[in-house]
Formats: C-alpha cells, structure tokens, sequence
C-alpha cells in the first residue's frame, strides 16, 4: 500500500515573524509511518517536524514533505490527493481551527464592558508599542472534510481527535459523530490528559488502545480495511 500521512501542528501567521500554533510534535504521524515502512508500505508524509524522520530520508520508499502553516499543509494535500496514488491517508496532523483575519490596535485597555475603537495595524511586523493588540480569528475549513468532499479520495481515511474535559463517555460519542461527519473509516481519539496513556480507535465501535501500542495498531487496522475497499 502506498499511505499519505500527515504529522505535526500548523502556523497561523500574525505577521512575517509571529504566529499562531500548538503543542503537537508530529511524533504520533512519524510513528505511524514508521510502522507502516517496516512492513513494507510505501510512505508520503507531510510534516512540520521534518527531524522525526531523518533516519527514513535515504529511503527510496519513505518520502518527506515539510510544511509549515495551514497553507502549506492545505496545497500539498489539494495537489496529492486528487493525483491519486494513496491506498490510504492518515491525517493525524494537528490542524490549525482559525485563520488570522486582521491585526488591530486598541486605543486603550478594554475593561470587559465597552469595546475599545480598534484600527487596522496589519503589517509585515506588527509593533510592539501598542496599548493592546487585537487579533481578528475566522473559522479555517477543515482538511479532512474535503478529503472525500473535494478531492475525490475512495481509499482508506483515518481522521484523529483530540478534546479536553470530556469523559471517556462523551469522547467516544463525539468521536464516532466526527468520523461519520467526515465519511472517515477509522478514528483515532483521545484527551489531551491522557494522550500520553491510551486512545480509543474504531468506528463504529472502538478498542482502548495503549499508546505504546497505537501506531502498530492503526497501520493493522488500515491493513484490514485496505484489503476490503
């Protein structure tokens, strides 16, 4: 099989020196693929951590794509994918939700009640003179969602999830609810608490994976659905 992953968080520039981002290491998408390359598949991934596969970058098979904000994720996927070619697409990148929409200047503190006058101060570097500095945030579309929608994708789609202060109840109600949204076959979910410790996998219904386990686990799993499509 060949198998496009997707590892890693997103930029959400501000200007041309500061950006918008998360926690996320890419670790979760290089070990999948890692997996995946040791039985044999193929691999295209698509990181912003480009170092947790250096030991792949002479291998014939494993192919390293950098980016680095949700513009680069956004193009390398709408050129990739409509190409053809994946068995299989494993979007474990953490996606940025919002794009920066405007950059603008109080003219004082906003005390919680009466907005202050705002001014437009986009620039290539925002200064840093300002009493307050408003950032403007507009929802980002959702890339796993134009996988099937946009891109004409038939192979295999694993979507992941991540939420906070939810119990394990509510996570696998929202998970399932989200891999059916997305027309994805398999989910990768879990909370931020206890990411480190385990994430529920399936759909419709779904296994506690052990996250010592959980790469080894998806690529079985992409194996059997990838064997049915």
């Amino acid at each position: 099989m060949h198998l496009l992953v997707t590892a890693g968080n997103t930029h959400t520039p501000i200007d041309r020196v500061r950006v918008i981002t998360n926690i996320f290491t890419g670790r979760t998408g290089a070990n999948i693929a890692a997996a995946a390359f040791a039985r044999g598949h193929h691999i295209t991934l698509l990181t912003s951590h480009p170092d947790t596969a250096d030991r792949f970058r002479s291998e014939p098979n494993f192919r390293v794509l950098p980016y680095s904000t949700f513009g680069d994720l956004h193009r390398l996927m709408a050129e990739l994918i409509p190409a053809g070619g994946f068995d299989a697409v494993i979007h474990s990148a953490a996606v940025s939700d919002y794009h920066c929409d405007g950059v603008y200047a109080a003219d004082g503190p906003f005390d919680g009640r009466t907005l202050p006058a705002l001014a437009d101060v986009s620039a290539g570097k925002v200064k840093s003179s300002f009493p307050e500095v408003w950032v403007r945030l507009t929802p980002a579309p959702k890339l796993v969602d134009k996988v099937r929608s946009e891109w004409g994708f038939r192979g295999v789609l694993v979507k992941f999830k991540l939420e906070v202060g939810v119990s394990e109840a509510e996570l696998l109600a929202i998970a399932e609810r989200s891999r059916v949204h997305s027309h994805a076959d398999l989910m990768s979910a879990n909370t931020l608490d206890e990411a480190g410790e385990w994430a529920l996998v399936g759909g419709p219904e779904y296994t506690k994976v052990p996250r010592a386990e959980l790469a080894g686990h998806i690529v079985d799993q992409v194996e059997r659905l990838g064997s049915s499509k």
